[in-house]
């Protein structure tokens, strides 16, 4: 066999017989063939018995090794499709899904879990779920990185990027068999605590099967069981870059072993001013891994860091990259409001709500999300979460909600992204966010995995400068658009001290009531809630003692 094709493993006694290991060079990857039956598979045969192989025991001597042609990828054996899907197929596939694919020689969309050679123990969890085939992102990213190719994943949330990167990444653990005590062979970086521990809970429930062992390394909760954890020896690590910093500072953490690198939520990250971590913990990884970067959107400055750390990466886009695209599965109803309308309006939704509808409203402050939650509290069974609640408390609350003892999570952005709750049905922007990406984000968590959701946004003077914004993703989604909201799109006038229609000198409401639009309407009359600066959200103190603790601090 050439230098470049598949080789053989070492000797395993523990194969039954008829069976041999071979090792694809171009990936690393370990696979079986029988050489009576001539069948490949990558899934160690069932009836194989003893231990573990040992550590490093293979042919590429636990190092990740890449052969590239001139055009920049994998040029050793690729796996063998089962059953692979006909051109015309994958070409309607791809158009109804407005997948973009960059790059060279790139293999075509796995449309079936058969066609990907998963091992049983990851199908079967797919069927347990419920899944009748790969999401978008899992179709096209699987194939490439199986390939170990570099990966730029842009799609939005909730569209199943974990195991797009995280199956990939376990057979390749699982073909590289490092000692997990040296460091560990996969590392996943997320911004927030909430997305790691997420992560972390698919790790453990697609790996558990394979042997695969992992960690989840964030601030806010103790090191100790995070150290003992790594001690141990871990397969992977999934970690915010502040603590792992912290742990590479205290020289607790080797990553000289790690093959694989994944940034998830890489433009979050960055938002949240994480890129000079992020660039400390990539050098220490080697210059040979697998680096997968996945993204809900595209900024230049999201841009320079992928052209920084990746090597000739394949670009995977899900949707159209020039426009801001919310999920048309959501029902966008945007209201003018003033501030003092806010609370009483929030009262009117959650009235017209089911008992058991799970809501998610969200605040532009830790001091509002606490103020607003004791309001709320005692007729609609509310809680908060944000970056001052300590570990333990984001964990019960939020497993209060899951389970649908808790009715209402009221949180700043730390949930805009990495909460998986499948069945919210409504989400409300108590507070408009800083950015209409933001926005997107936020409205996400409701219409997820094939649902339908709700999304109120309350809008008021103060938010104008994103009207022009807001206008493109409502229309982008076939949204009704309030007169209003186009007007101050137009006008540019808007905000303290403006002129013309949107200027209130005396800090009242636009003209009289509130209104809403996309199939609601309330406050006949014109008469505006909360009356005179009373109601909720409106001018009251927040006499709670507690201090905010900085914005980077609060996500990790």
């Amino acid at each position: 066999m050439s230098a470049a094709g598949p080789q053989y493993a070492p000797p395993d006694p523990t194969l039954p017989a008829g069976w041999v290991a071979l090792i694809d060079t171009s990936t690393g990857y370990k696979y079986y063939w029988n050489q009576k039956s001539n069948t490949t598979q990558y899934e160690r045969p069932k009836d194989a018995v003893g231990p573990r192989p040992e550590p490093n025991g293979h042919a590429n001597g636990g190092t990740k090794r890449r052969y590239d042609d001139e055009n920049g990828h994998g040029g050793g054996a690729k796996r063998a499709r089962v059953g692979a899907s006909s051109a015309d197929d994958v070409e309607a596939f791809k158009r109804e899904h407005e997948i973009v694919v960059l790059g060279s020689n790139v293999p075509a969309p796995f449309l079936t879990f058969e066609e990907t050679g998963f091992p049983s123990s990851f199908t079967n969890e797919f069927t347990r779920a419920g899944f009748t085939q790969p999401s978008p992102i899992q179709a096209q990213s699987w194939p490439v990185a199986l390939e170990g190719r570099d990966i730029i994943a842009v799609a939005k949330t909730g569209s199943g990027k974990t195991l797009g990167f995280l199956l990939p990444g376990f057979l390749h653990i699982q073909a590289q068999r490092k000692d997990p005590r040296r460091g560990p062979t996969m590392l996943v970086l997320a911004p927030t605590r909430e997305l790691a521990t997420q992560i972390q809970e698919q790790a453990v429930k697609f790996g558990r099967a394979s042997g695969l062992s992992s960690t989840c390394v964030y601030g806010g909760a103790s090191k100790g069981p995070q150290l003992r954890d790594i001690e141990r020896g871990v397969d992977i690590v999934i970690a915010t870059p502040g603590r792992l910093n912290d742990f590479l500072e205290m020289r607790k953490v080797s990553l000289n072993q790690v093959s694989v690198l994944v940034l998830d939520e890489a433009d979050r990250m960055l938002d949240m001013g994480f890129e000079p971590q992020i660039r400390k913990i990539v050098a220490q990884i080697p210059n040979s891994r697998q680096t997968l970067f996945f993204t809900a959107t595209w900024p230049k400055e999201v841009r320079r860091i992928a052209a920084d750390l990746l090597s000739n990466p394949v670009q995977v886009n899900i949707g159209n990259m020039d426009q801001l695209a919310a999920n048309k599965a959501i029902t966008q109803i945007v209201e003018i409001v003033t501030s003092y309308d806010k609370g009483q309006r929030l009262v009117s939704i959650l009235r017209e709500l089911t008992s058991s509808s799970k809501t998610l409203v969200f605040c532009g402050t830790k001091r509002m999300c606490d103020q607003l939650t004791r309001q709320i509290d005692r007729q609609f069974n509310a809680a908060a979460i944000h970056g001052d609640k300590s570990q333990q408390e984001r964990d019960y609350v939020l497993n209060q909600f899951r389970s649908g003892r808790l009715n209402v999570l009221v949180a700043t952005d730390v949930a805009a992204r990495g909460l998986d709750v499948k069945d919210i049905e409504v989400v409300v922007n108590y507070d408009f966010p800083q950015g209409v990406e933001d926005y997107v984000h936020r409205i996400g968590r409701t219409g997820r995995a094939g649902a339908t959701g709700t999304a109120y946004t309350f809008f008021t003077q103060q938010d104008g400068k994103h009207a022009r914004e807001l206008v493109k993703v409502l229309e982008g989604a076939d949204q009704k658009v309030p007169p209003e909201l186009k007007d101050m799109a137009g006008s540019g006038r808007f905000g303290p001290g403006g002129s013309g229609r949107w200027r209130n000198p005396d800090g009242g409401g636009f003209g009289g009531g509130s209104r809403g639009y996309g199939g609601s309407s309330y406050g006949g009359g014109g008469s505006s809630y909360g009356g005179g600066g009373g109601g909720y959200g409106g001018s009251s103190r927040d006499r709670s003692p507690r201090r905010s603790r900085s914005p980077r601090r609060s996500y990790y």
